[in-house]
């Protein structure tokens, strides 16, 4: 949900870090993607850039061998295939790839998931982490009490939905899996390596799983995210470190995002796949496919997408997996009939265009079943920049947001969201992305404490645990005089908070 170039893709700040290596003295599945031959493409596909596209399909196998024949005679070369929800994946470089797949019969829809070439670079900067100072670590070490790990003073947020107190209860079951779909998970960090589950880990950045050792670990240079996501969900109650949401859990790394920090539709598809067929019970998804923020089901493309993603979404949540998703930070009223999107497609030339939001659509955030989460700050207000919406927002927990709006309580130092970093180290970030994971950690003792719910109840019970929130109104949040956002609805259910604050405490005593 990065902001260095518009749209939610990273962290709203950038992290800052902090080692304690020296202060605490520490030293795959055959039924994801059927297997496909690489057929050479005809001459006239070398007409174009060299584009990826999801095609996709009745799921029969008489349909599922045409529409492979077609790939072919159109001059594209098969990647993947979900045959279990009808998505293919394709490479092909004809400029009417796209089109003459979607006059093929048993298509019911296909498009280029980008609009840069394969193998494009961005121009994203990650930011340099700005050490912690050695005062700051040592004050959150004095600040912990018995049976806090050291940095748990820093985390406001973890009493903000009575996590502290669920910890006291149940750490959560190693029985349960949360699949973090994002930029990767460094495993052998001291706070997630207890936790981690290997099978359920994989690369899909290609848009077919790769299960080589560590694939699923960011690559040098690359964001530290997915690792944040994974140590507010699962870090360890250890003795190191900081203290997960539900740290007796597993957590997963399934690596969506290419080098240059995009997540687009093929990979996207891959890890729900991934997730619905290694026994996930919930997902996180701080994210939005690329490369366009709203996908409109009027444009043949973008509708393939929507198509590709909810398939493998439905999937996912039919073989028992809880899906959970960023709402977003762009201030949006998702619930609006038209917003502005200046940032599509964000890998080629974007242009501001406005979207009806009747027929475009944010995904997964936005699709059927999925648990959207807005932000709160420190004083547990919707956050500055959170997107917001009746209907949309499922429901609220702590994202973080500037000290001058939302100062947390001592002893905390910052208003952002600890979280854990490559390298075995620990730093802040805020966005909807830090939410996200509190909710995936609390569906997770609910998942613990009721083993045998299925995602409908996971799901109801999430919601009737929450604590109403009430509207803010007005909403103010610079204290500038001028109303920043207007919330709708009443306290159980509305525009800001949904359902209201998630209650891991409720979680494990309900």
């Amino acid at each position: 949900m990065a902001q260095s170039r518009p749209g939610r893709r990273l962290a709203l700040a950038v992290p800052v870090v902090l080692s304690l290596t020296a202060s605490l003295g520490f030293l795959p599945s055959a039924a994801t993607a059927a297997p496909v031959a690489q057929a050479p493409a005809k001459a006239r596909a070398a007409d174009g850039p060299n584009l990826s596209y999801v095609v996709n399909t009745r799921t029969d196998r008489r349909t599922l061998e045409a529409v492979r024949r077609e790939i072919t005679r159109n001059g594209g070369s098969l990647v993947a295939g979900y045959d279990r929800i009808g998505v293919l994946v394709a490479h092909s470089a004809n400029p009417d790839f796209a089109r003459l797949m979607r006059a093929a019969p048993g298509v019911d829809s296909a498009g280029a998931t980008r609009t840069a070439p394969l193998a494009a670079s961005s121009t994203m900067d990650l930011g340099t982490p700005k050490a912690l100072s050695g005062a700051q670590v040592a004050a959150a070490e004095a600040a912990a009490t018995g049976g806090e790990d050291p940095l748990e003073p820093l985390q406001w947020d973890l009493p903000a939905i009575k996590a502290d107190k669920a910890h006291e209860k149940t750490l959560g079951s190693p029985d349960v899996t949360v699949a973090v779909i994002d930029t990767g998970v460094d495993d052998t960090h001291p706070d997630i390596a207890p936790n981690f589950d290997r099978t359920a880990s994989v690369n899909c950045v290609s848009g077919k799983p790769d299960t080589a050792d560590g694939a699923w670990r960011p690559g040098a240079g690359e964001s530290p995210h997915g690792t944040h996501v994974a140590g507010e969900i699962a870090a360890a109650k250890n003795g190191v470190g900081m203290t997960g949401v539900a740290p007796g859990v597993k957590v997963a790394g399934i690596k969506v995002a290419n080098p240059d920090g995009y997540f687009y539709a093929e990979s996207v598809v891959c890890g729900f796949v991934w997730a619905a067929e290694h026994h996930v019970d919930v997902t996180n998804n701080s994210y939005y496919t690329d490369p366009w923020y709203f996908n409109c089901v009027t444009a043949p493309d973008q509708k393939a997408l929507v198509d590709a993603v909810e398939r493998a979404s439905r999937y996912a949540e039919k073989r028992g997996a809880v899906n959970v998703a960023a709402a977003g930070n762009e201030k949006y009223d998702l619930a609006a009939g038209s917003i502005t999107d200046p940032a599509s497609p964000n890998d080629g030339t974007a242009s501001s265009r406005a979207v009806d939001k009747r027929r475009c659509f944010d995904i997964p955030t936005e699709l059927p079943g999925v648990v959207t989460v807005a932000a709160t700050g420190a004083k547990g207000l919707k956050a500055s920049y959170s997107n917001y919406g009746l209907g949309v927002v499922d429901i609220a927990a702590p994202g973080g947001d500037s000290t001058a709006y939302q100062p947390p309580a001592p002893p905390a130092t910052s208003g952002l969201i600890l979280g854990t970093l490559p390298g075995g180290k620990w730093g802040y970030m805020a966005g909807t992305s830090m939410a996200t994971p509190h909710v995936a950690g609390v569906a997770a003792l609910i998942k613990s404490t009721h083993p045998a719910a299925s995602p409908a109840l996971v799901k109801a019970l999430l919601y009737a645990e929450a604590d109403a929130t009430p509207c803010t109104d007005p909403y103010d949040v610079n204290g500038d005089g001028k109303v920043d956002a207007v919330c709708e609805g009443p306290r159980n259910r509305n525009g800001f908070y949904g359902r209201g604050m998630a209650d891991a405490l409720d979680a494990v005593t309900k």
